[in-house]
């Protein structure tokens, strides 16, 4: 307390005088750095209003600039796109229709719209691929290319049992052919490419990838609709999206080549992502003879048949005389005079068991072994169960106009 107490009131004076001048020498140093900041931060400005550049001959304004920056992005889909895309084309199926009044319809109405894939450009004209069900019942077929332009399409021919059909259009305003790859070379997880028109033209040139998912399935067709499995399609299976309209179609590879028509997809609830294609390996002798000749030239027996299975065993027995371990085979319902089958002495009721040592078990699979293995002019050895004893016949196969 006595320390604090020993200070005069003019020592006091003094000390406060002294605050005073420090303060005033702090504010003016504050002044001139502020003043020099505010002169970095602005550019000098000469006597005419311009900028004035310093040592290094840059201008010290720092204004911000906005710019645009495109990119050209190119993948493999892309190029593969670019190759094929334009030789993919909406086909529509023109179908005259009736009046209330039962009267037919001066003009064809839409029925459908599918896909296809301009495959060859020759002289005037240009050929194309699609599913035999696209064109099926039509009265007309119009194609609609890449660029919107419309052609009317020939139908040359179809064939229901590998679902292909060929068309040909002019090729006046073809720019784009595809070029065929090869579907044998296909392994599963390979990335391919769907390109086609689902849902219709609204939707043209659609472009969906995936992967190669199997190779070499089979799959169920019933043709004819009545309920019984009439054939295997050998298709490739891809998780690519395939929808209505995609139906004839390109699925290509990397490198933009068709190894396969877009056929169709397995559409249940609790199925996604199995979409079906015709190898083009396969399809490649019947687009051939479809253009060629306007139908695929396939042996025929000359007999129409039944599947065993369908018959009720008291009659198997009693009316076929089987014996009783065999159970399966395709029942002769009615031979053809003239055909290979009468020639080679096949009669009624004969139950065929065996084709060149292969077993049949019905008539899905013997038209398997009969298109896919046989052509006209081969012979075939075929087994059946006559009057309950085996009976082997050879059979010279023919086609439908020998008949």
């Amino acid at each position: 307390m006595g320390y604090y107490d020993d200070h005069t009131n003019s020592e006091r004076s003094t000390k406060k005088g002294g605050n005073k001048a420090g303060y005033f020498f702090s504010s003016l140093v504050g002044v001139i750095v502020g003043a020099l900041m505010v002169a970095l931060a602005f550019p000098m400005m000469d006597s005419g209003g311009n900028n004035v550049l310093n040592n290094s001959g840059t201008s010290e304004q720092s204004a911000a600039e906005t710019q645009s920056v495109s990119y050209d992005v190119t993948t493999d889909v892309t190029s593969a796109v670019e190759k094929a895309g334009d030789a993919v084309v909406g086909v529509t199926n023109l179908q005259a229709g009736g009046s209330m009044f039962g009267q037919q319809q001066s003009e064809a109405q839409e029925a459908g719209t599918g896909s296809g894939v301009i495959y060859k450009e020759e002289g005037d004209s240009a050929f194309i691929v699609t599913n035999y069900h696209v064109i099926q019942g039509s009265d007309q077929v119009e194609v609609t290319l890449a660029d919107g332009t419309k052609e009317e399409a020939t139908v040359l021919g179809g064939d229901q049992w590998t679902d292909l059909a060929v068309l040909q259009i002019s090729g006046e305003n073809v720019e784009t052919v595809a070029e065929f790859g090869d579907s044998q070379a296909l392994k599963p997880g390979e990335p391919v490419i769907a390109i086609g028109n689902p849902l219709g033209l609204q939707f043209s040139g659609s472009v969906t990838t995936g992967v190669v998912s199997g190779v070499e399935r089979t799959i169920p067709v019933d043709i004819n609709q009545d309920g019984q499995v009439d054939w295997q399609a050998e298709v490739i299976q891809t998780d690519a999206a395939i929808n209505p309209g995609n139906s004839g179609g390109a699925l290509v590879n990397s490198q933009g080549q068709l190894i396969g028509i877009n056929s169709m997809k397995i559409a249940q609830s609790s199925v996604e992502g199995i979409g079906l294609a015709i190898p083009i390996d396969m399809a490649q002798p019947i687009i051939e003879d479809l253009e060629a000749k306007g139908e695929v030239d396939r042996p025929t027996m000359g007999i129409t048949l039944f599947d065993l299975a369908n018959v009720p065993a008291v009659y198997q027995k009693q009316e076929l005389n089987l014996p009783e371990e065999v159970t399966t085979g395709v029942v002769v319902e009615r031979v053809v005079e003239g055909s290979a089958a009468d020639n080679a002495g096949l009669e009624d009721m004969d139950v065929i068991v065996e084709m060149d040592g292969e077993k049949i078990n019905n008539s899905m699979e013997l038209r398997q072994h009969l298109y896919t293995e046989k052509s006209v002019g081969d012979d075939m050895q075929v087994k059946v169960y006559r009057n309950g004893e085996m009976v082997e016949v050879t059979l010279t196969l023919t086609d439908d106009s020998q008949l």
